[in-house]
This record gives C-alpha cells, sequence and structure tokens, in this order.
C-alpha cells in the first residue's frame, strides 16, 4: 500500500482534551495527508476517554497513526511497559489505523507486535542524546522487529548531525524498506524537507507555527508552499544559509520563490552551523563529503564570513580585500568565494548618490559588514570615517582599509554626507530601541543609511528623519546582495521584484532577522 515513493506529510496532534483533539483532528484532515494523533498528550481522564475519537478517526479521508509516547522517548507522561502493551490499544481500534510502538516495547513484548498487522505498524526510537554513535545498529534492531515501517529521530545540534540519517534513508532506500528517519531540532530541519526526496515514508509538519511541538519543525504551508516538497527529487540542487543563528533569517523565502517564479529544480535551506571545519568536509567538499546532497550553492553569515574562507579553492580579489566572504559556488570539485554585500550597499545607495566619488562618509561600526561598506566605498571614490566605541577595534579598522577613524562618543554624524549604520543595533528584539546615533548627532547630515532591515522603519532612521536626513532602510541591500548570489549559482538574471516583494512580507513576521 505504502511501496512507491510519494511525499506525505504527517501532522501531529497533540492536545490535552478530546474535544480539542477533536476539532484539530477535523482541521488537520483538510491540509494533511497523515494524521498523527499523539495519546500521551491527553491528560490521564481524558485518556481513558480516547475511544470516542474512533467513529471520528475512522471516517477520516487520511490515514491515522495512534501514537503513546513515553517520557523518556519524547513524550508528555510517564506509561509503564504493561500499560503500554495493553491498555491503550483498546482505547482506538480500527483496520484503518496504524500505530506506532517504540523499541523497547517491540523488544519486551514480541507476542503482541507479530500479531499486528506489520504493514500498519511502525516500529520507533527516539535519542535525546544528541551523541547517536550507533544509528547503524538501532536501525538493525528496529528492521528485525516485524513492524513494516521503521522510525529513527535524532536529536541534532549541528547540521552535520544529519549526516547518519541521510545515510539510513539511502540504506532504506537500497533495502527496499520504508523508513522514517528525522533530526530533531532546528539543526535538522534539512532532514525534514529533502527526506521524502530520498525514500522517507513521511516528514512531520505543523498544522500552523501555533501548533509546533518539535524545535525545527516546518508548517504545513511551509513545506509545501516556501520549500515545494513535493517538486524536489535526487536531482534537485541544495542552497543554502551557513551561519548561527539562521532560523529567522528571510534568505529561504527569497530564493526560494526566486527558484519558483523561474522554473528551476532548486532549494533553498537553512544550515545551523557550530563546527564550520566538519561542516564543509563533511557535506560541502565535493572530495571528502560523506553524501552528497547536491549543493550547488551557499550563502554564509555571522560568525563564518571570515573563517570559510581557509575552505575555499579560489576567492574573488573584491572578497579578500573586503576579509569576508558571503556567497560560495560549488564549480566542479572546487569551492569559489565572493562577497555580494559590497556591490549591493553601491546599488542600495544609488538613488541618493549616483557618484560617491568625494563624498564624506561614516560608517559606524567595525565588524563584518562595515567592512564590505567602507571597502566598496573607498573603491568608489568616497571619503571614509569609521565610527566605533571600541578604540583598538577603530585604529585597526583604519589601518586595515587606510581610512580616518573617530570614537563614536566624540564625533559628530551632522559633520558628514553620508552616516550609515553598520551596526546590528535597532534589529527587532532586544536591540530594537537602541541607535548608534541620536537626531541631534545627524543633524547636518544629508543621507542616513542603516543595513539592519527588520524592522524597516528603525530607531536610526526614525532619528535621521527628525534630523532632516533622507534615509535609506536595509531593504534594498538585503535584496541586492541575494540577487548578485542567485546570479552566480544560476547564471540567470534573478527576479528582483519578486525577491523583494516576499522579502517585504516576511520581514513582517520575523523577530530579529538575520541575511
Amino acid at each position: 500500500m505504502y511501496a512507491e515513493h510519494k511525499v506525505r506529510i504527517c501532522v501531529p496532534i497533540c492536545e490535552a482534551t478530546i474535544a480539542a483533539a477533536r476539532e484539530t483532528i477535523v482541521r488537520a484532515a483538510k491540509v494533511a495527508d497523515i494524521i498523527e494523533l499523539r495519546l500521551d498528550c491527553l491528560s490521564p481522564p481524558e485518556l481513558n476517554r480516547a475511544s470516542e475519537l474512533q467513529s471520528l478517526l475512522s471516517g477520516l479521508n487520511v490515514p491515522v497513526i495512534v501514537t503513546l509516547r513515553p517520557r523518556e522517548q519524547g513524550g508528555c507522561r510517564d506509561f509503564d511497559l504493561a500499560f503500554r502493551n495493553h491498555a491503550w490499544f483498546s482505547a482506538i481500534d480500527s483496520p484503518q489505523l496504524l500505530r506506532d510502538i517504540e523499541l523497547d516495547l517491540a523488544l519486551e513484548a514480541p507476542g503482541f507486535v507479530s500479531s499486528a498487522q506489520v504493514d500498519r505498524l511502525i516500529c520507533s526510537h527516539h535519542d535525546f542524546s544528541g551523541m547517536l554513535l550507533n544509528a547503524e545498529q538501532i536501525y538493525e534492531q528496529l528492521a528485525r522487529t516485524p513492524a513494516g515501517i521503521l522510525k529513527l529521530a535524532v536529536q541534532a545540534h549541528d547540521v552535520t548531525d544529519c549526516i547518519p540519517i541521510f545515510q539510513l534513508l539511502d540504506r532504506a532506500r537500497r533495502e527496499q524498506r520504508e523508513l522514517i528517519a528525522i533530526a530533531m531540532g532546528e539543526a535538522g530541519i534539512a532532514t525534514r524537507i529533502l527526506g521524502p526526496a530520498r525514500g522517507a515514508f513521511l516528514t512531520y509538519a505543523a498544522l500552523d507555527a501555533q501548533s509546533a511541538n518539535a524545535p525545527g519543525q516546518p508548517t504545513v504551508d511551509e513545506l509545501r508552499d516556501k520549500y515545494r516538497i513535493q517538486q524536489i527529487n535526487l536531482e534537485t540542487q541544495v542552497m543554502g544559509l551557513v551561519g548561527m543563528p539562521v532560523d529567522h533569517s528571510v534568505s529561504p523565502e527569497m530564493h526560494n520563490a526566486a527558484f519558483d517564479s523561474t522554473g528551476l529544480n532548486a532549494v533553498y535551506l537553512p544550515f545551523p552551523v557550530r563546527a564550520l571545519a566538519s561542516f564543509m568536509r563533511r557535506l560541502v567538499h565535493p572530495r571528502t563529503r560523506e553524501i552528497d546532497l547536491n549543493i550547488r550553492g551557499l550563502s554564509v553569515t555571522a560568525p563564518h564570513k571570515t573563517a570559510v574562507m581557509r575552505y575555499l579553492h579560489r576567492t574573488d580579489p573584491a572578497a579578500i580585500e573586503i576579509g569576508a566572504v558571503n556567497t560560495i559556488l560549488v564549480k566542479g570539485d572546487e569551492l569559489h568565494g565572493y562577497n555580494t554585500d559590497a556591490s549591493a550597499f553601491i546599488q542600495s545607495i544609488s538613488r541618493a548618490f549616483s557618484d560617491v566619488r568625494g563624498v564624506t562618509c561614516a560608517v559606524i561600526g567595525a565588524g563584518g559588514s562595515a567592512a564590505a561598506v567602507v571597502w566598496a566605498l573607498k573603491k568608489a571614490g568616497a571619503l571614509v570615517t569609521v565610527l566605533a566605541r571600541d578604540e583598538s577595534k577603530a585604529t585597526a579598522f583604519s589601518e586595515r582599509f587606510d581610512v580616518s577613524r573617530q570614537l563614536l562618543g566624540e564625533s559628530r554624524s551632522g559633520d558628514f554626507e553620508l552616516v550609515i549604520n553598520a551596526t546590528p543595533l535597532g534589529t527587532s528584539g532586544s536591540l530594537e530601541n537602541q541607535t548608534p546615533a541620536t537626531a541631534q548627532q545627524l543633524r547636518g547630515a544629508r543621507v542616513a543609511c542603516d543595513l539592519v532591515y527588520n524592522p524597516q522603519e528603525t530607531r536610526f532612521l526614525r532619528e535621521a528623519r527628525t534630523a532632516g536626513c533622507e534615509t535609506i532602510g536595509g531593504v534594498a541591500m538585503l535584496v541586492g546582495q541575494a540577487a548578485e548570489q542567485f546570479r552566480l549559482w544560476t547564471g540567470i538574471d534573478p527576479p528582483e521584484d519578486v525577491m523583494r516583494k516576499v522579502a517585504l512580507e516576511a520581514i513582517k513576521t520575523r523577530v530579529g532577522a538575520v541575511v
């Protein structure tokens, strides 16, 4: 019944009451391919009434997985082996239902397992240690049970923790076994999106953002609309954002919308990376990668823009001078690095300055973004001064790029024609009410530009407007750098209007977004 390859999105239902479960099941049945009813989420009195759901479940037009997960396997309550073996299976009984039992129950109660309808039996194991070293051994234990569908879920702390999951999916596909395999947590989202294309029996998604019951679990709409999961196959080119954190980035919206608009068989994923060397060696480098995800391009964000340069075969001269790479192209067996921030910045201020030669500019900050801006302005002939709080950082920065420096507290930003905020101050979240310069300090400046794009209207821009400055927000640079990445990866012109539209829509729902 389930042997053919198909993308199946399973929506877990985890409600404390029968009434709430009934309502959510009806909603989920409209969008899900499979529903999982988590009986362990029901309160003890409600669990005794679980049979009241049987008629509703039997009448659905989608399969239902019934699960009673003990706490040690990620469930909500403690259930002893005897209860799991007998009591809950009598609560809901229908030949149309699938049952998910844990490996320990299968090993302790082989008689029960052998009596079940094997093609509707899932045998599962969850590991929350994040240090699963015996994935193959667990898989083989699961395979020795009579269950027709095997499941392994492991906690991921870094995207490289997904490698054993993808390897097991490849093995199960060769052995023609049905396998559900996911890496849990934000670092495991790649397994949820790419898993079905590699043969996973199903993938899990939340009904909506409010009902997500696992970190890193996308919603049904995200899987279908943002990532276009039904169109992903083994030939799909994979692009992604490398950094830590990456969960609030709007880059997946921009690039996936661009791929959709241009009809490219490609997908863009977040790649949370702590151990950069391991990621580059085990997942990216064509000569050393342990599994081929068909990665063709990467965006790079903090904290890896400088460190990643040591793993590249070729780096564009501009990126070398800036000292940061934000774009990687996999070309044959080589990794090529670029910096698209600098050109995107110049493009973003072009409506205010068609030519910045001789323009006096103050760049506030001394980090990676400031480096790209200072390099771009100096290359274009502007007169640049770096303003920073830390004297040692300001000195090192000014010497590196041969520009003037001032301490932020001792300067008047209004003495410059163009003032750029290249710090994170003003970013949505804990920094939102902060600004590196007030209206009084900005008075006299002609234009103020903020690289922060979430929110679109930062406090820095409000202060600048009060001071009488023309203002430029960060969205233009955001879209510009992404558009140039798209061009480098695909060789075709990007649909910038599409990218800008979805970026603006996504920013409204983000807190603390990063490029």
